[in-house]
């Protein structure tokens, strides 16, 4: 039986870690998977003697002296990789030997059955060759993986505490390492059109208590997902803010229009909004923050009547 014919009779309901086990015992080379931080999911058994391979299994995720390693060795490459327009995914792709990369892999990113991007899985071409057959058998596996995990609500629900967390790392200004940080930021940036916007909400609290307002903002977070429910907007809340990121073809705001034309919601939930300039540098969201945010104290400053002020 071919390697892709014994993954696909790969049986489910048993555990990912099951599903390694058992494709390693067939490609007859270690495999692991980690979500979208790096945190390690499940592992075959595998070479303790690849230092970031016993790295992972001994501490659970990878330092960031691994991280930067992998990097150059091209583990991260899988955002140059095809990508697959319904699913705006990337196919998995094999990252051959060279003088920077011991061994041979194959990596590909899962998905959740909300088509997030979730974790990363990666096999060694350490015991035996991958064969022709391999990178599709590999895509397999992948499927396997997410069918497994479907109804899993950590998987559902990792996306949201991801894109916050590494959205509040760009606004921090932390990801400076970007050839470590380039994975994660860039699952963000390939579910847009080639223009982001940042945008800041801001509702008017009146001198609330800080805990009061921290629970608008969740609420009014909820809300403005439920309109939105349709469009892949990020959301996060920093410092006494709603922070937006959302894309367009349009480099424009006026043609992009992606809040709609009318602004009644935000009129009846004394919401108001600043919105950059557009960009296209995912890792310059930071500095497109910081447009929005002056584009709606000017806008306050000013007491305009309108709900949405852009950056001029």
């Amino acid at each position: 039986m071919s390697v892709l014919n014994s993954i696909k009779t790969m049986q489910n309901g048993k555990g990912v870690q099951h599903l390694l086990d058992a494709a390693s015992a067939i490609f007859n080379n270690p495999v692991y998977m980690v979500d979208s931080n790096y945190n390690l999911i499940a592992a075959s058994d595998g070479p303790a003697e690849i230092r970031s391979w016993n790295e992972l299994i001994t501490t659970g995720t990878f330092g960031l002296q691994s991280k930067e390693y992998m990097a150059k060795a091209g583990l991260y490459d899988i955002v140059a990789g095809t990508k697959d327009v319904v699913a705006k995914l990337k196919k998995p792709i094999y990252l051959k030997k060279s003088e920077s990369r011991a061994y041979g892999v194959m990596t590909g990113q899962v998905a959740n059955k909300e088509k997030a991007s979730v974790g990363e899985l990666v096999m060694y071409e350490y015991y035996s060759s991958f064969g022709s057959d391999g990178l599709v058998a590999f895509e397999a596996l992948i499927e396997k993986i997410e069918y497994e995990l479907h109804d899993y609500d950590y998987f559902i629900k990792l996306p949201i505490d991801f894109f916050e967390e590494t959205i509040h790392k760009l606004l921090d200004r932390t990801v400076k390492a970007t050839i470590v940080h380039q994975s994660q930021a860039r699952i963000i940036r390939m579910s847009y059109e080639k223009y982001l916007f940042a945008a800041i909400v801001y509702p008017d609290h009146g001198g609330m208590l800080e805990r009061v307002q921290h629970s608008r903002l969740e609420y009014f977070r909820s809300l403005l997902k439920n309109k939105y429910y349709d469009r892949p907007f990020v959301y996060s809340i920093y410092t006494d803010h709603i922070v937006m990121l959302f894309g367009s073809e349009h480099a424009v705001y006026d043609e992009a229009l992606p809040l709609g034309k009318e602004y009644s919601f935000y009129e009846r939930n004394n919401l108001y909004v600043g919105i950059s300039d557009s960009f296209e540098d995912i890792y310059r969201f930071g500095l497109y923050y910081d447009q929005a945010l002056a584009a709606l104290r000017s806008g306050l400053e000013a007491g305009k009547k309108q709900r949405v002020f852009l950056y001029k």
